[in-house]
């Protein structure tokens, strides 16, 4: 047996081959996610089992993975999956990684909302994560979801497969809204693009070289447009009484509390996440 293939050894690898990557927080994490996902081991087994021999093609597969990290590739896509509200979710260039925040917006709105058989409409699909898990937590709920994008609907509809979840998906453009035909909802979630152009500079090089623009830029001159749109199709599509929930550019609060405020919305609350920074919004049709 060749000791230097040991799941330790191979550990000790990833952190060298990264080092100059990722930060050493960073490394730890991709570590796991890595062998946890090759090895089909939980985090416990890999720490009980750290001086097993890995077998040879897994650790092929481990040293193909490393290389695609060392290009700033992150995780998720390297892999082809992450996970989100507890459920597994396949993805690629064509949707974004789901964020935590997005599961803080998610987990909002399954505790708020306990009647059953809400309608619910998600827009701008990617992965799916938003409007299958809702799927999967709102009790007996009718989902409905759009993108523009064919590519990220058609890995969304796999994920609604792979987590037996029953969703209508629609392939539309919402800033032409006004061109089909839709239901009426209880609850309309969306997290559009709202990246600024001029943010651009700020961002991490594995978000620009491999997300999708089309997801996450919006120009500066018009940095709401979809925020806005989405506000004038919740007026005509949202039930009175119905709840509007916004992910957020955390610099634009007080923006957009003054357009939804200036479309007639009622209780419009800007909502901090996990680390206290102002990413979600949720306003009201009223009665």
């Amino acid at each position: 047996m060749n000791s230097e293939n040991s799941i330790q050894s191979t550990i000790n690898y990833i952190k060298k081959e990264l080092q100059n990557t990722y930060s050493l927080r960073e490394i730890e994490s991709i570590s796991y996610i890595l062998l946890e996902h090759i090895l089909k081991y939980s985090r416990i087994e890999i720490h009980i089992r750290k001086q097993e021999i890995i077998e040879q093609n897994l650790i092929e597969e481990i040293h193909a993975c490393v290389k695609e990290l060392k290009d700033h590739k992150p995780i998720q896509y390297v892999l082809g999956e992450t996970e989100f509200y507890d459920l597994r979710f396949k993805v690629n260039r064509h949707t974004l990684i789901p964020r935590p925040e997005t599961e803080e917006l998610v987990h909002a709105i399954v505790t708020e909302n306990k009647a059953d058989n809400l309608n619910v409409m998600d827009i701008g699909t990617g992965s799916g994560c938003i409007p299958i898990s809702l799927a999967k937590n709102l009790n007996q709920a009718n989902v409905f979801t759009t993108d523009i994008s064919t590519e990220a609907i058609v890995v969304a509809k796999e994920n609604a497969q792979i987590n037996d979840a029953v969703v209508t998906f629609y392939h539309r453009d919402i800033l032409n809204w006004k061109d089909f035909e839709w239901e009426n909802f209880d609850i309309i979630v969306s997290n559009p693009p709202y990246v600024k152009e001029s943010e651009k500079a700020k961002m991490e090089n594995n978000v620009l070289e491999y997300e999708p623009h089309l997801a996450l830029f919006v120009t500066d001159h018009d940095p709401l447009i979809f925020y806005r749109t989405i506000a004038d199709f919740a007026l005509v599509h949202l039930n009175k009484g119905g709840k509007l929930y916004f992910e957020i550019n955390e610099s634009l609060g007080k923006e957009m509390t003054a357009l939804l405020h200036a479309k007639g919305f009622s209780s419009i609350l800007v909502r901090k996440d996990i680390n206290g920074r102002n990413r979600m919004m949720t306003a009201t049709i009223p009665e």
